[in-house]
């Protein structure tokens, strides 16, 4: 059995605060790496010291409620309790204005209303005419909001019907007769959903997603890989991840 195995065991075993402070040490990295990640997008004023610290927090509960028997790997069970953690802060930070989130939430509207219409993803010069802007004030737009597209299940979002009240999307998955919204079910309708859109998007977009959300490259990886500009890569970016928050709402809603 190894050292890492040992030390499992007895903060599992004993409650050690020994065994667990090794732990979280060994474990470390994982929250460098995540916050580092998530602040590639954030202006300077955020501080990358406070988001470090709330991601040691989501690394100590992970340490805290891991349960191995369920057949999740740690790291993988950290990384969404980290995670979480840091954008939690970030939305206790309300470090996006207003007028971003106003932004991002009418370009999603125009994303939904022209999917509905043309039954498919629209394309940049069908939303262009439909917000009436030129393809330069279009992008410009696209990395205006860019910093509002962090998204994850547990974000406030302005409902789709109203301007005022904020939801969350466990909050429209949630079934009432269940103790718990996050049910096996849940999470496999989510993603049966997200993976239908993803599939829709074009391309590049879905190639930026893959290698953002899945290969886990920055953005400035990406644009060397597919000889862009970061600046272009995170247009990219936010306009796929604006698509699939529409997509997710609007089947939700259904």
């Amino acid at each position: 059995m190894s050292g890492l195995e040992n030390l499992w065991r007895e903060f599992r075993e004993t409650g050690s605060k020994v065994a667990k402070d090794k732990l979280l040490v060994e474990y470390a990295h994982l929250v460098k790496y995540i916050t580092l990640r998530l602040a590639v997008n954030l202006p300077p004023s955020v501080d990358r010291d406070d988001l470090y610290s709330s991601g040691i927090i989501g690394l100590i509960k992970a340490v805290e409620t891991f349960e191995p028997e369920r057949g999740f790997k740690f790291e993988t069970y950290a990384g969404h309790k980290i995670r979480g953690a840091v954008l939690d802060e970030l939305r206790a930070l309300d470090w996006v204005p207003r007028s971003v989130r106003q932004k991002s939430r009418d370009l999603q509207r125009v994303f939904s209303k022209l999917e509905n219409k043309l039954g498919r993803s629209p394309y940049d010069d069908e939303i262009c005419e439909e917000l009436g802007v030129s393809i330069e004030e279009y992008e410009d737009l696209l990395a205006e909001v860019t910093p509002a597209t962090i998204v994850s299940l547990d974000e406030s979002m302005s409902d789709i019907d109203s301007d005022s009240r904020e939801i969350k999307l466990f909050d429209r998955i949630e079934d009432g007769s269940s103790p718990s919204p996050l049910k096996e079910l849940g999470y496999k309708e989510i993603k049966d959903i997200l993976k239908g859109a993803i599939g829709d998007l074009p391309e590049n977009e879905r190639l930026v997603v893959a290698l953002y959300h899945y290969e886990e490259l920055t953005l400035k990886e990406i644009g060397v890989v597919l000889n862009l500009t970061e600046s272009r890569v995170s247009q990219i970016h936010s306009k796929a991840i604006l698509k699939l928050r529409s997509r997710l709402l609007q089947k939700i809603d259904v």
